[in-house]
């Protein structure tokens, strides 16, 4: 079965010394950051994640004659604008459940000392996908080559810690009908992407369920547990969107009651590659 769907962040010494890291971090496009970026925004993200994939997933269970249980459940827990220093503590809590997740990734100047956590999430079995070098939307949706130049920037960084070639998947930075892109690349740019990321063979995908832990309001990990959980009734398939950046500790705080209630609730965990698996 095939889709075309989804193929497919002294006061004078000082002043210097900031100042020539500015310069040289915008020229080499890293440098050193004072502190964390915020990189996804609740502002930002769609209001109306695309779930066709989903549905399509549904589909295909349903219609599945192999003897295979198509009514098991399914969830993706989803991590974006890692690694940082979030991500050991989600990487322990997946550890101590036995689970695996999926982690789109940033490469930018906040997180340079990072990314040596994407090797190590790698060796544990989860996925690693992409999101953006920059995460900054004014650059990479100002056209369809910026996106594709931060994509290939991104994977360029990638490369010393993980198999960029091997990546297969990809999630738009704010979703892929998001409405900040406008602002900067007009109001077909997601489109024009969708359709050439499916051209360029890439698996692309939202979200059902959102922790809303984006970088905003600090929610206390009880109100994270609570977005997910929440947003996960009812549903046989759930891909969770999550944080791992560096203002999102409450998440890891949160993950193992997460965990809990998903194997309490009957589901499997799976990668987003798995996910896709079943249309094969």
């Amino acid at each position: 079965m095939q889709f075309s769907f989804f193929r497919a962040h002294g006061a004078v010494r000082t002043l210097l010394l900031a100042a020539v890291s500015a310069v040289a971090g915008f020229g080499l496009g890293w440098g050193l950051s004072a502190g964390p970026l915020a990189l996804c925004r609740a502002e930002d993200l769609t209001a109306a994640p695309d779930t066709r994939f989903l549905e399509a997933v549904a589909a295909q269970q349903d219609t599945n004659v192999s003897g295979e249980d198509t009514a098991a459940r399914r969830v993706c827990l989803t991590f974006d604008d890692g690694p940082s220093k979030t991500t050991p503590a989600v990487l322990q809590a997946l550890a101590a459940e036995n689970v695996s997740a999926t982690f789109f990734v940033v490469a930018n100047e906040s997180n340079e000392k990072h990314l040596p956590l994407i090797q190590q999430a790698q060796q544990a079995g989860h996925e690693i996908a992409l999101h953006s070098a920059s995460h900054k939307y004014s650059d990479i949706y100002r056209s369809t080559d910026a996106f594709w130049n931060d994509i290939d920037l991104l994977r360029e960084r990638l490369a010393p810690y993980a198999d960029a070639s091997a990546i297969r998947c990809l999630r738009f930075p704010g979703g892929s009908t998001n409405t900040v892109s406008r602002k900067y690349g007009g109001s077909g740019i997601m489109a024009e992407l969708k359709t050439q990321a499916e051209q360029r063979g890439w698996r692309w995908v939202d979200w059902n369920v959102c922790a809303e832990d984006a970088a905003g309001e600090k929610l206390s990990a009880s109100e994270v547990y609570y977005n997910v959980t929440h947003g996960s009734e009812g549903l046989d398939r759930c891909i969770v969107l999550m944080h791992d950046s560096a203002t999102t500790g409450t998440t890891a705080e949160a993950l193992p009651d997460i965990i809990r209630w998903y194997k309490d609730n009957g589901y499997t965990f799976c990668t987003i590659s798995q996910l896709y698996d079943e249309l094969a």
